[in-house]
């Protein structure tokens, strides 16, 4: 049972991945340097600023700050829920 929660932790991880990919993407051809090397410091940072440019552009934030967090969080979720099953 573990098992399958450290697949869909997997699986939600790789989804925020791609996620900060297209993020910082957006964020580059908005002339917005990306710091590649501490991109994994920096990720939050970046997330931030697409949601408040895209707040201002369209009154809320764009679809892949929702699809960051979700992600994020919900990978969060499966491993704790894994390894809970894993104790047990």
């Amino acid at each position: 049972m573990s098992n399958l929660f450290f697949v869909l932790a997997i699986v939600s991880a790789i989804s925020g991945i791609a996620s900060s990919i297209v993020i910082t993407a957006w964020l580059s051809k908005r002339g917005i340097k990306i710091n590649y090397p501490f991109i994994r410091v920096l990720i939050i940072k970046y997330v931030h600023q697409y949601r408040k440019i895209t707040q201002q552009e369209g009154g809320k934030p764009g679809p892949w700050f929702y699809s960051f967090v979700i992600s994020m969080n919900l990978a969060l979720i499966f491993a704790v829920v894994g390894f809970v099953f894993k104790a047990i």
